[in-house]
């Protein structure tokens, strides 16, 4: 009798996970239906990603790393599993990208799309912290690098050094898409028409909670829900792709009503590509994929 080895017990996984997986895109295709795991481009980047990612930086990365590294890994392979193949880090997130670089380990890495970001205010050549973020992810290549924290309308002028630099790594193929995680109107403003940006990172939800204010800092007060749609819609009918945030307010949604009606909002203006969502158990990252399956075919 042949004997099975641990080697072959993982290709098996894997493999069953990739029909699986492929088997839920087909029948979403087949039926119409949006689904939270379907694989959908980034606007004119050409990078595709799944509709739902994993974020791992919620209060700053404290909740995903107090869960410590089992718990956390069985999160990851939890999503990853459920068709969750978007992961998403910082470099503020301080422990988180070496914790998701082990929680994938093993995993095929052309099955999943990694995004980090590179933190503002910040100048010069950003190839050694390019270099530093690879080797904490454990990968050759980032798929997308956004400049993190965008607040002042200055920013493409400020950080013109940065931008350079990604590109560059762009050219060499170690970071596949550019973009910005944007935080503040007078930001948000200048997002529309920029040439270098392939990627906007934008706060949404339905009623303003930690999104975008005139402030350029974060200030306990509501944003404006329709200025911040305005740029979002431009933006993306300009070929940009759009990945949203703050969905769940940052943790203050607490009703299942409010995290509907958030998601409802976001998955229905038809500007929004993906979203990310911070979870800390596997019950949330099931509540998610079934509230997004739900709102966007309803």
């Amino acid at each position: 009798m042949a004997r099975s080895t641990r080697r072959d017990f993982l290709k098996t996984g894997v493999a069953a996970t990739m029909l699986s997986v492929l088997g839920g895109a087909k029948a979403s295709a087949q039926t119409g239906k949006r689904s939270a795991t379907d694989w959908v481009t980034l606007g004119k980047s050409n990078v595709k990603v799944t509709r739902l990612a994993f974020g791992t930086g919620t209060f700053g990365g404290r909740v995903q790393r107090e869960l410590g590294q089992q718990e956390f890994t069985r999160l990851v392979r939890h999503a990853y599993d459920r068709g969750i193949r978007f992961f998403e880090t910082a470099e503020s997130y301080h422990g988180m990208p070496e914790m998701l670089a082990i929680a994938l380990k093993g995993l095929p890495r052309d099955s999943y799309k990694l995004m980090t970001k590179y933190s503002t205010p910040a100048g010069g050549d950003p190839s050694p912290k390019i270099d530093q973020f690879r080797k904490q992810l454990g990968t050759e290549y980032i798929d997308i690098l956004l400049l993190h924290c965008l607040r002042p309308p200055t920013w493409a002028t400020d950080y013109a050094s940065l931008q350079d630099g990604f590109s560059e790594a762009k050219q060499k193929k170690v970071i596949l898409a550019q973009g910005a995680s944007v935080h503040g109107l007078p930001a948000l403003r200048t997002i529309p028409g920029n040439q270098w940006l392939e990627i906007a990172m934008i706060r949404m939800n339905h009623d303003g909670t930690k999104m975008d204010t005139e402030a350029m800092r974060d200030i306990d007060a509501p944003g404006k829900v329709d200025e911040v749609v305005a740029h979002t819609k431009k933006v993306h009918a300009e070929g940009m792709g759009v990945i949203s945030m703050k969905l769940c307010g940052e943790g203050r949604f607490t009703r299942a009503e409010d995290r509907d009606a958030s998601m409802k909002f976001a998955m229905n203006l038809g500007c929004v590509d993906s979203v990310t969502i911070g979870f800390k158990s596997t019950a949330e990252i099931d509540e998610a994929i079934d509230r997004m399956n739900r709102v966007m075919n309803v």
